[in-house]
């Protein structure tokens, strides 16, 4: 590499540039007269902006703020105040609404102010989910009368779900996606002496760690995410019921925070150091084999011991076949209702292919199915082959041998495009691969000679099992 020797201004002039464009937080500057003459990226992202439409333009004519509220670039150049950890809300060009918490400092030069600048961190999806959290009433109207379903498999866990009730003691569901596990939750809390008190669900992977972190625990004036004192999900559900859904999707670093809160029943809110008293019980969901989220590192194993004290496992519908045919009018009726319909039943074919399918969206996969078809259905009263999703008709499974995947053209409708085709050879095969090696997915991702992430992103979009 050839040696070049920068003279100094221009090496700091590079040097400066490249930490505007790479460091992970707002950077903006405004001159004697209030134009901004610096605005990095970071600050560019937080605001939806473009760099043409911030530089060299003054601040108060690209930004908009509520009335008797201030720009805190604009105290800082005009009143000379240094502010520190300052909330602002204030609006883009667009209408955008935007929240940052501010460290702002004018800019001296021989007792003369030329100028003020701020860094500045984003914290508007925070405001947004707390202020969310904080109006929203507790749902729960799933009881254990909501259930569907009379075979064994799902009785058995009604059963088991129905002694939990009697106890405080946390609550771990295992189940796939679209089995109904928050429907468990919530008929759990009803039950319960809890029913009274706050129940709160959450998605944990929704949102990113530094986000749900202050989300779960709540925060102090003066905390970096936020400038007033806010409750987290664990004291606004004081004396009721918390979800956590997805609970493996959370890093281990917040997972010992959160094994912390349950064994000690105290939190520590984002920027304090007292910890508060909580009366809450918890309950968590998982939508794979808590094993397999341990082995692979997505879930501690001190936290599966103390969260499964309690261990439900929500069987698909594919274990529990015989529940279809009461769940299809279960959600026949739902729909007569909402579409202000008179449909009876669907016919023998339509109930022949539920039952051959293998359902990996599950219970929820089969409403969206029912639902799909009477969009579809016009006068009639019965739901046929012909009403059902075009995507669910395609399915490999109802074709008639699988196995060498023959090819049967009698007609123009049996000709599909060549990509469709092929997608339906591939994920046929992924999921006789994946049942080889019992749905390891390290394994079968091996053996494909194909990346884990890989194999994920092909089982997420052909849904397979």
């Amino acid at each position: 590499m050839r040696k070049q020797n920068l003279p100094s201004d221009r090496l700091k002039n590079k040097l400066f540039d490249k930490i505007l464009k790479e460091i992970d937080i707002g950077i903006h500057a405004v001159n004697q007269e209030g134009k901004t003459i610096i605005y990095n990226r970071k600050m560019a992202e937080i605001e939806g902006m473009e760099f043409e439409d911030v530089l060299d333009k003054d601040l108060l004519d690209v930004f908009s703020f509520h009335k008797n509220e201030y720009s805190t670039l604009i105290k800082a150049l005009t009143k000379g105040e240094t502010i520190i950890n300052a909330k602002q809300t204030y609006f883009n060009n667009r209408g955008q609404e935007i929240t940052t918490i501010n460290n702002t400092f004018p800019i001296v030069d021989e007792g003369v102010r030329i100028g003020a600048i701020e860094i500045a961190r984003d914290v508007t999806k925070l405001e947004k989910l707390i202020r969310e959290n904080m109006n929203k009433k507790s749902d729960t109207r799933y009881t254990f009368d909501s259930i569907i379903g009379s075979s064994n498999e799902i009785k058995d866990v009604i059963e088991a779900s129905k002694r939990a009730t009697r106890t405080n003691s946390s609550i771990l569901i295992t189940g796939d996606t679209g089995t109904g596990k928050e429907l468990f939750a919530q008929s759990i809390h009803n039950g319960s002496t809890r029913s009274a008190r706050p129940y709160i669900s959450q998605n944990c992977a929704a949102l990113p760690d530094n986000l749900i972190e202050g989300l779960l625990f709540g925060t102090k004036k003066g905390a970096f995410t936020g400038a007033i004192e806010r409750p987290g999900l664990f004291e606004q559900a004081e004396g009721g019921t918390l979800l956590l859904d997805e609970i493996n999707s959370l890093n281990p670093a917040l997972q010992a925070k959160l094994l912390r809160s349950i064994q000690e029943k105290t939190v520590r809110r984002i920027g304090d150091t007292k910890d508060r008293k909580i009366d809450v019980r918890i309950i968590a969901t998982i939508n794979e084999d808590p094993i397999d989220a341990i082995s692979e590192g997505r879930l501690r194993k001190d936290l599966y011991y103390r969260l499964s004290v309690v261990s439900l496992f929500i069987p698909p519908l594919r274990d529990r076949k015989v529940d279809i045919p009461d769940l299809v009018r279960f959600f026949i009726e739902k729909y007569n209702h909402l579409f202000g319909m008179l449909v009876k039943e669907v016919d023998e074919k339509v109930l022949n292919s539920f039952y051959q399918y293998e359902w990996p969206g599950n219970v929820r996969e089969l409403e969206h199915v029912i639902e799909g078809a009477m969009n579809l259905i016009d006068y009639e009263d019965t739901i046929t082959y012909s009403h059902l999703p075009i995507h669910f008709r395609n399915k490999p499974q109802f074709k008639a041998d699988t196995k060498d995947y023959p090819i049967s053209i009698e007609n123009s409708y049996d000709i599909k495009p060549l990509d469709t085709y092929l997608e339906e050879i591939e994920s046929n095969y992924l999921q006789k691969v994946l049942t080889y090696h019992n749905h390891n997915i390290t394994q079968a991702a091996k053996s494909l000679g194909m990346s884990r992430q890989n194999l994920q992103y092909r089982i997420k979009k052909y849904e397979l099992k």
